[in-house]
């Protein structure tokens, strides 16, 4: 399997409005898949936003004027009760000194945007890995702020948000740990998550985000596929949760080691997966620095750093490893 992924710099809207006319198509075929009247209305996705997220209802808004403004792609950039759809994925906190979260992105090849960002949206330049068009699965921005998000392994959808877009709401409006996980517990969420957040302080918490139930604030420096207990058996076994949490937790309470070495452990079993047929291999691992303001990318053959204060527009082809 070979991936391009491409380093796309957006100021004025142009980047992007070229990226939604790429993907758009399959888009939209993957938020109609229960038909269109299974997706809330424009006023419903509006008011949500307005409700939930009102710094970035203008940054919608002229999204949604670059996409042409019609009624179906504003509904679907709102990512207000999207279609549910499921991820891998393992962060974790190093123990040194220098602030570091690093994690492995494991889904879909398939349904993957295969794009980092920089924006300049708003007041606050972002750097991060595109989802959904308006949202991120990971990212850092100018104040120093790393997030990045895992699925919390329960099978229930409610009404809220897909995580992407509340990842880019945090990113857009606060610059400490502490203000990230004050958004984090009042922004509905459609599905399980759990979110990490670090702070260029080093401050970092967990957050165990559901739509049945209030978000639980942790101080852990791991997450994996589940929360505080493992509610979902089958895809716990599929994506061995529990083994990669242990397997972090080991190496964070009894190895002190480069965060060369931790990152490394990230490209190898249990946490690296070749499970691409099965929509959980591991598409890349991100490693974050929030003082730098600094992101590498790493496969096991090869590394891409970008920087968001010295962003290049580039792009990295990657050949993925035959399961054995």
């Amino acid at each position: 399997m070979d991936l391009t992924f491409s380093a796309l710099n957006d100021h004025t809207g142009r980047r992007w409005q070229g990226l939604f006319e790429r993907l758009w198509p399959a888009y939209r075929s993957w938020y109609l898949q229960d038909g269109v009247e299974a997706r809330p209305s424009y006023f419903e996705c509006r008011q949500a936003l307005r409700t939930h997220m009102p710094e970035l209802v203008p940054v919608w808004e002229r999204l949604v004027d670059l996409a042409g403004g019609g009624d179906l792609p504003a509904r679907l950039l709102s990512l207000y009760d999207p279609p549910a759809y499921l991820t891998g994925c393992s962060q974790a906190v190093w123990s040194g000194a220098d602030p570091l979260l690093v994690r492995n992105y494991d889904y879909n090849s398939r349904a993957f945007d295969a794009v980092v960002l920089r924006s300049n949206w708003t007041d606050k330049a972002i750097m991060g890995t595109s989802d959904c068009l308006i949202g991120l699965v990971d990212g850092i921005n100018d104040a120093g702020l790393a997030v990045s998000l895992t699925f919390g392994g329960r099978r229930v959808v409610g009404r809220g948000f897909g995580v992407p877009i509340i990842l880019r709401y945090v990113l857009e409006t606060c610059e400490t740990v502490e203000q990230a996980g004050r958004v984090l517990a009042r922004v509905p969420t459609h599905m399980a998550y759990n979110v990490t957040v670090l702070d260029a302080e080093r401050k970092w918490l967990t957050v165990y985000l559901s739509p049945d139930r209030p978000p639980v604030i942790t101080h852990a420096a791991v997450a994996t596929n589940h929360q505080e207990r493992v509610e979902w058996i089958s895809h716990a076994r599929q994506t061995a949760t529990v083994e990669r949490e242990r397997y972090l937790l080991t190496r964070l309470a009894l190895h002190e080691e480069s965060e060369a070495r931790f990152i490394s452990a990230f490209l190898r079993p249990p946490l690296y997966s070749l499970a691409f047929e099965r929509g959980f291999g591991t598409l890349y691992t991100a490693a974050m620095w929030p003082r730098r303001r600094e992101m590498a990318y790493r496969w096991p053959s090869a590394e891409w750093r970008l920087n968001l204060n010295a962003f290049e527009e580039s792009s990295m082809a990657v050949t993925y490893p035959k399961a054995a």
